[in-house]
């Protein structure tokens, strides 16, 4: 709790990002993440964002020691099972994937991701041989999902692009597609805001 309260209060006291150098991601995961997933939720964040320039560094919470702090830092919880086991359906699944805090019209460097709706979500667009890689196209479809907050936090808005990892919403052809990339105009926006 005591992290916790520092943490907050590190995120109002210091709402905007201005990253220079480096990024650093604080991962906070409800239950354990399958290692794939983790792995590939890395890879995916990294190559959507790659064109802005940033560099991210990534840290597990329970691994993160505050002595160490970082100048530009983001906070992650991801509530629910990252893993694609046998875990029951939601049987409501309405509402986003994602959502990032704002406090007086800024955008806090803090986000939450659901697990457990992303994975329910996939599964629609999962075919034959996809299950197999079950966990490393979940922690694909939830890099695209972290990347999507990342734009929000980084470019200071709540303001969705017209196409691509940005946009409004992404269906779960989008999240598990071989490719989906940040369009030009949101990498703008992130590059100017984060230096």
């Amino acid at each position: 709790m005591r992290n916790l309260a520092l943490s907050l209060f590190m995120l109002v006291a210091c709402p905007a990002i201005g990253v220079s150098e480096g990024l650093t991601i604080l991962l906070e995961f409800d239950s354990p993440v399958a290692p794939n997933a983790l792995n590939e939720l890395k890879k995916e964040s990294e190559t959507v964002l790659k064109n802005t320039g940033l560099h991210l560094a990534w840290s597990l919470r329970e691994d993160y020691n505050p002595a160490d702090s970082a100048s530009d830092l983001v906070i992650v919880k991801f509530k629910g099972h990252c893993a694609m086991e046998n875990y029951a359906q939601l049987i409501d699944e309405r509402g986003p994937l994602a959502w990032t805090y704002s406090t007086d019209g800024e955008v806090l460097p803090y986000s939450e991701v659901s697990c457990d709706k992303v994975r329910n979500s996939i599964r629609r667009a999962m075919h034959g041989g996809d299950y197999a890689r079950g966990d490393a196209l979940l922690g694909r479809a939830v890099g695209r999902v972290l990347a999507h907050e990342l734009v929000h936090i980084l470019a200071n808005t709540k303001q969705h692009g017209k196409e691509g990892v940005a946009k409004t919403s992404l269906s779960p052809a989008n999240l598990i597609a071989e490719r989906l990339k940040l369009e030009e105009a949101d990498v703008l926006r992130v590059s100017k805001n984060s230096r």
